[in-house]
């Protein structure tokens, strides 16, 4: 007998900062709810996580814009988000919220332990500070022009525009998005995690995870290549978890240090509901527990570096055992923009369609192992072609013909022949293939396999002809007709993780005995069905027609409309950006965002933005004698520089150096190739001399200041 699992499944916490769209659906949530649902039937023993994270610089820019506090903003999308969900049919043990007093106090006792046993350390930094509203200025909460590609409304943490990631000190004439200001720099202290000190321990446990999707092992890889750095955990903000320690007032945890502990927390208040308030430990603690995080592709080094190393510091916490993370979403060939109401927002699509035509058509479309695409029409087709015609004809066919008929009896006493004993097996060999396939988080495949025996049953039916055995051999029809039931039956159950709502309408109007959610598994094709009375037969899915969804369609096209206008003035921004900064280079003036080095103030000298970068790779440059081309990691990013050093360095002698590089100046092009920032250097007579820092404190994209 197969050993029962014990699994504790989550979902990673959706921000609390506006409704919930299909791209989150597809990323995190269905996934983990088809596999929860399959673990169900099959007698595992399963806890389904997730919940509401309501701190972050998101939030309060949400709420300020709408003129309310960051509390009332959540309350009013927790509720929002939560019946998406339930609409949807995503079933969760416990939907949480880190808003909760047992949230914050899990996650204080977390940093209180680390702070204790040494594991943090606090450094001073230059940060933003906008003196209108007395307050520092998280990432976001600052915009400018960003260096790379001049759009004049990129984020202090991202631009949208190239998707180039950002540090506020780096923006181009930096404003505060509170006040409109020019922010000045202060200095503050924070903590940090140094995760070079768990850089070891986390790849000797990585290495163990054989069969761990590619896109979680190779950006993992990339980031212990690049070497791991010290992480901020804690932020100057008003709404968040305050920091336990004196003196610390005005400070908060970091989002991405308290939301991953939202899992743990959430799972405490579930054990608390049911009255068995240490049962969390049987979870978190039990080395015999498996522990399954679903996200999206932008959630991986949270989950399987940052996290972990958090856990590592804590004393008898399972690590996950499996991060299945999904690509992305597109929506009509093109990326959601939620900023822009370019998605489909679960809310709305509720208020006019099924949940579970979405639910199989985005399963039947996951973003597995590349970016996908999810469009109206494919909507329409995977419901007509596929539930209507194939599934949903089996279905009618069968339970019309037993009402006509069979006056709604499942015929007694039949005796199966050879097809019928085939096409039976073809069911079981169905119901563990779609098994299996779900259990590797292969859902796309599962559920074209529980398709394929949809397709079966319809063959087997033709073949069998009930229509002539009517009136040609009854006892033969009777048993063709047990067997067709046999096969709802099963069909029932392997597309019970799927389309949820549909199936147990299936099984009440059937008339099948017990309850479909604890229906075994392996055990649904042989189920016996002899002698029920089904109920009336009724149409499980309708067709969809044109008009049902030009409305969507006409929707997105407006918003395709608004959204290249505004790329275009976008765009026209940046040429002028762009085209301003050559002619001040050619005139001989100073380029917007460079330093003139004479006389300047310290005003100008903290425009510089100096950052530690390493050397991944360099090769010379052809024809050139001086040149090297560098690719260089500043952590977050890589970039291609072009030095003048080759007349002093072998490319093999600085691959693996630490140098400075100064990240803020306009690209250049050399020699037909664009270099992207400066290295700076010692220069004598004789000798050109690269700066360069060995201290194991000090990793990629480090500021100095």
């Amino acid at each position: 007998m197969t050993k029962k699992r014990k699994l504790l499944v989550t979902s990673a916490l959706p921000y609390s900062n506006g409704p919930i769209h299909i791209g989150h659906i597809a990323g995190a949530y269905l996934p983990a709810d088809i596999f929860v649902r399959y673990h169900r039937l099959k007698g595992d023993d399963v806890v389904f996580i997730c919940g509401a994270d309501e701190h972050g610089v998101p939030i309060t820019i949400a709420a300020r814009k709408r003129g309310i506090t960051p509390q009332q903003l959540v309350d009013e999308y927790y509720v929002l988000n939560r019946d998406s969900f339930a609409g949807l049919g995503i079933k969760f043990d416990n939907f949480s919220r880190t808003s909760l007093l047992i949230h914050h106090a899990t996650s204080q006792e977390f940093f209180l332990k680390m702070h204790r046993d040494g594991k943090l350390v606090s450094k001073e930094s230059k940060q933003f500070y906008d003196e209108e509203h007395k307050m520092f200025l998280a990432d976001r909460y600052v915009q400018g022009t960003c260096p790379h590609c001049g759009n004049t409304n990129a984020r202090g943490d991202q631009c949208e525009k190239c998707g180039s990631w950002l540090d506020p000190m780096s923006l181009i004439n930096p404003r505060s998005t509170i006040s409109g200001t020019v922010p000045v720099v202060r200095s503050t202290t924070h903590w940090y995690l140094p995760m070079a000190r768990f850089q070891k321990e986390l790849e000797e446990w990585l290495a163990t995870k054989k069969d761990w999707k590619d896109n979680v092992m190779n950006y993992c890889g990339g980031w212990f290549k690049e070497g791991l750095g010290d992480r901020a955990i804690t932020r100057d903000l008003e709404w968040g978890i305050p920091v336990p320690l004196p003196d610390s007032e005005g400070k908060v945890l970091y989002v991405w240090f308290d939301a991953p502990i939202g899992y743990i927390s959430a799972t405490k208040e579930w054990a608390e509901k049911i009255g068995e308030p240490e049962r969390w430990k049987d979870y978190w603690k039990n080395p015999e527990c498996e522990i399954i995080h679903f996200i999206g592709k932008d959630n991986i080094v949270f989950h399987a570096i940052f996290f972990p190393a958090v856990l590592m510091a804590q004393e008898g916490y399972n690590l996950p055992s499996q991060i299945p993370a999904n690509e992305f979403l597109n929506l009509e060939g093109r990326k959601l923009s939620t900023s822009r109401d370019y998605a489909v927002w679960v809310p709305d699509y509720l208020k006019s369609f099924a949940p579970d035509i979405l639910r199989y058509t985005l399963a039947a479309n996951l973003p597995e192992n590349k970016d996908a695409d999810f469009s109206w029409k494919m909507l329409q087709r995977c419901n007509n072609d596929e539930l209507a015609n194939i599934l949903g004809n089996f279905i009618n066919r069968t339970a019309t013909f037993l009402q006509k008929y069979f006056d709604g009896k499942v015929p007694e006493n039949v005796k199966l022949s050879a097809d019928d004993e085939a096409v039976l097996d073809e069911m079981r060999l169905g119901l563990q293939e779609t098994g299996d396939l779900i259990d590797h988080y292969k859902n796309r495949q599962a559920v074209g396999r529980a398709m394929d025996m949809a397709r079966a049953a319809n063959r087997y039916y033709d073949a069998s002809e009930p229509w002539k055995l009517r009136k040609e051999n009854m006892e033969r029809c009777a048993a063709v007709m047990y067997t067709c039931v046999r096969i709802i039956r099963a069909l029932n159950t392997v597309f019970f993780p799927f389309i949820p709502f549909s199936m147990e309408e299936l099984f009440s109007m059937m008339g099948f005995e017990g309850k479909l959610e604890e229906t075994p598994w392996n055990e649904a094709w042989k189920l016996e069905a002899a002698g029920l009375k089904i109920n009336e037969p009724k149409i499980l899915f309708s067709k969809l027609e044109d008009k049902d969804i030009e409305p969507e369609l006409e929707r997105l096209a407006k918003a395709v409309e608004r959204m290249e206008k505004e790329e275009a003035e976008e765009k026209k921004a940046a040429d002028e950006y762009a085209k301003a900064a050559e002619e001040k280079k050619a005139s001989g003036e100073t380029p917007e965002g460079t330093i003139s080095l004479a006389k300047i103030s310290i005003e100008d000298l903290e425009k510089i933005d100096l950052r530690v970068g390493r050397i991944l790779s360099a090769e010379a440059v052809p024809k050139a004698d001086k040149l090297l081309k560098l690719q260089v990691s500043f952590g977050t990013e890589e970039r291609q520089i072009l030095a003048g050093i080759a007349l002093y360095y072998k490319p093999e002698d600085v691959i693996g150096k630490n140098v400075v590089a100064v990240c803020n100046l306009p690209y250049r092009k050399l020699r037909g190739l664009e270099s992207q920032g400066m290295l700076l250097c010692a220069c004598t007579e004789d000798k050109v001399t690269l700066l360069t820092t060995d201290s194991p404190e000090v990793g990629p994209g480090t500021p100095i200041q």
